[in-house]
């Protein structure tokens, strides 16, 4: 398909040296399918080269930050092809554990490293669900400003995973706390996450734009290399603390599970689509 003819799975706009990079799929939670990521990649890339850009927000339409990655919408399109980012080759003419490897060496933890590494400070909008894939957008970011009915979750232990692709639970939570979001795959409340510190702030959803512009502006006040030499400096100490280390090993399990899953049940996913996902965390949540 050419990039014409393409759905806008992204919206860009830029407001006073913010520009505000919007999730566009909320008749499907924001899930996040190839495309997606590649025109989230585009949008980060032009608000790094326009020099009147000082931050970067990143929120979703709708009802939802991200349900995570896109395992069963009408758009999916692992089939297809896509342009890389990473010197990896091209998944689709590849069988195996390798297909999956290496799309998801560039296409899921390729491109959050990339992302991670932006000199501009970026700031996570995060509404209602941020779950699993979610967690990965939101994580690169270097604040979190949630609603009060936002909720975070990664509940691929169902699928007999170890984690989301960018493994950053225990950089992100006390060691405890990472271990319960990855062994019962809960809800875990805004306000939960900002008692833990991955929240930096917490609003209305009503008002919530309203205060992430009022945040965004103070910090857009501030010098560019300054806020970019901030930003490594976090960024140094992080991975002096093994971040990349232990993401590259638990990358490593991540695809040991997906072929596990294959030879088990013939799916990477051990069979669970959207709908079975869905379905097991309204139970989970109590909500029928």
């Amino acid at each position: 398909m050419s990039e014409e003819a393409q759905p806008e799975f992204v919206t860009y706009n830029v407001v006073d040296g913010v520009a505000w990079v919007m999730l566009n799929r909320p008749q499907y939670g924001n899930a996040q399918n190839y495309r997606l990521l590649g025109q989230l990649d585009d949008a980060f890339k032009r608000a790094v080269e326009d020099d009147g850009v000082k931050v970067i927000v990143l929120g979703g339409e709708g009802k939802h930050f991200s349900a995570g990655h896109d395992i069963g919408t009408p758009d999916k399109d692992s089939h297809m092809p896509r342009t890389r980012t990473s010197m990896w080759w091209d998944h689709l003419n590849k069988g195996g554990a390798e297909r999956q490897y290496v799309l998801e060496q560039d296409g899921y933890l390729g491109l959050c490293r990339r992302w991670a590494d932006i000199p501009k400070p970026m700031i996570a909008m995060v509404q209602g669900a941020c779950i699993a894939g979610g967690l990965m957008l939101a994580w690169v970011c270097d604040l979190i400003i949630a609603s009060e009915d936002a909720f975070f979750q990664d509940p691929v232990q169902r699928m007999a995973q170890p984690g989301v692709e960018y493994f950053a639970h225990a950089f992100e939570l006390p060691t405890r706390v990472a271990r319960e979001l990855l062994l019962l795959g809960r809800r875990m409340p805004a306000q939960r996450a900002y008692n833990f510190g991955m929240v930096n702030e917490i609003f209305p959803r009503e008002t919530l734009r309203e205060e992430v512009a009022k945040i965004a502006a103070e910090i857009a006040q501030h010098e560019r290399f300054g806020l970019a030499l901030t930003k490594q400096a976090f960024n140094f100490v992080e991975d002096a603390r093994g971040k990349r280390q232990v993401m590259d090993s638990v990358f490593h399990m991540h695809h040991l599970a997906h072929a596990h899953n294959q030879l088990m049940t013939g799916n990477l996913v051990g069979g669970l689509d959207a709908k079975a996902m869905a379905s097991a965390n309204k139970k989970q949540a109590g909500e029928g």
